[in-house]
């Protein structure tokens, strides 16, 4: 019985704040027709534009009210308004997802008063659900019809206010558009620091080894201890040179993501954060790394471009980690979903980020903490990238690239 009063009084909550809407909607036809009028007259057509986005966001605090109810989140596709005034408005009229609003609206003065069947119920459900379920013990009758009512009022809802699948389409289309320019950027850029880290680093390594070489043929004849110590200087260049080149391809595709596969790399990689003689650990203080591969060192693995961009994620988080947090822990999680990979990254450092599109740490997204870059491999599959770091932490970057098992 309890339960069946938590339950009802929840859809009860729910039902009076689609009431309140539904009431806000009904003031808002006075907006409507002071809007068709100057559209109609064309002295007011500038009101146009301003009304759709005042519907728009209506449309959308109803969304938001309806994902909070059934747990699934109602997109929105609409045009943009941008421009002058003559292409806001063509772009007002021409827009599905307004029209779609707007067939809501009307919708909604009528069905939005569902409260007004839910109140009644609530003394008789009392009346008769506590003999049914008191006496009885029987499961109770009345009040769950309070819980239909709403999930009736919910399913209304998403049908008239969910896009038409040629918007989401559109949407789509756009959206990959973009990443693929995002991602041809991206690619660019890793060609030109590729290009500079040879440059900079292998290059110069090698072209002082040559030096050193050619000095100590010089030497071998009248000064052999002089060339040996030249061609032991030449040696350490040597072996800074491949160091340089294990970190380019490391950068390009790390060996041992082919060799051993996601968990495994993984486990070299925090392994290499917990070793205070590497160079990573040196950099960022120590960083210990709890790793949880979720299995997927067993089985299918995950396409190859999958795989490499999970693992850029969780390096360049770790580098955020150890350079931002303030700690030195992190945790690593991967899950194997129905249909993609999920990379989970949380420290318990400082935080500040403030937002799921804003900087790690305090660093900034335009700072030098590599989430663009991150943002960039992400979207280029298709996939989704949020960031939680409120002030104080934890820190949660969360990831999931869609791909086939």
């Amino acid at each position: 019985m309890w339960k069946s009063v938590q339950r009802a009084g929840r859809a009860t909550t729910h039902l009076f704040l689609t009431a309140l809407t539904a009431f806000g909607t009904w003031i808002f036809i006075t907006v409507l027709l002071i809007t068709a009028v100057g559209t109609l007259t064309l002295v007011g057509i500038w009101l146009l534009p301003e009304t759709v986005l005042l519907v728009r966001r209506i449309a959308g605090a109803k969304r938001n009210l309806t994902a909070d109810w059934t747990g699934v989140k109602i997109p929105e596709v609409y045009r943009p308004l941008t421009g002058t005034v003559r292409e806001r408005v063509a772009t007002a009229v021409r827009d599905t997802g307004t029209r779609r609003d707007l067939r809501w609206m009307v919708a909604y003065w009528f069905y939005g008063a569902l409260l007004a069947l839910a109140v009644p119920l609530w003394p008789v459900g009392l009346v008769v659900d506590g003999v049914w379920c008191g006496l009885l013990r029987r499961k109770a009758v009345v009040l769950p019809l309070i819980v239909r009512l709403a999930d009736l009022e919910a399913d209304w809802s998403t049908a008239l206010l969910k896009p038409s699948p040629e918007a989401l389409l559109t949407a789509r289309v756009e959206r990959l558009a973009r990443t693929r320019a995002d991602a041809i950027a991206a690619h660019g850029a890793e060609l030109r620091r590729i290009e500079r880290d040879l440059h900079d680093g292998a290059q110069a390594q090698l072209v002082a080894l040559s030096m050193r070489i050619g000095l100590a043929k010089r030497a071998y004849g009248r000064d052999p201890e002089t060339a040996l110590k030249l061609l032991d200087e030449a040696q350490e260049q040597a072996e800074k040179a491949l160091a340089e080149l294990r970190n380019v391809v490391r950068g390009i595709h790390p060996p041992i993501l082919t060799d051993r596969g996601l968990a495994g790399a993984l486990r070299a990689l925090a392994a290499r954060w917990g070793s205070p003689r590497s160079s990573e650990a040196e950099s960022g203080g120590g960083l210990q790394v709890a790793l949880d591969d979720g299995g997927l060192d067993q089985g299918v693995r995950a396409p190859a471009a999958v795989e490499a961009a999970a693992y850029f994620v969780v390096a360049e988080a770790l580098t955020n980690v150890a350079k931002y947090s303030g700690v030195t822990r992190a945790e690593v999680r991967l899950v194997r979903a129905r249909r993609g990979l999920r990379v989970r990254v949380r420290d318990e450092g400082r935080g500040g980020a403030g937002g799921t599109s804003q900087a790690f740490g305090s660093g900034g997204e335009t700072a030098g903490s590599g989430l663009p870059g991150m943002r960039r491999r992400v979207a280029a599959l298709d996939g989704t990238m949020n960031v939680s770091s409120p002030v104080g932490g934890p820190t949660v970057i969360e990831v999931e690239l869609p791909c086939v098992w």
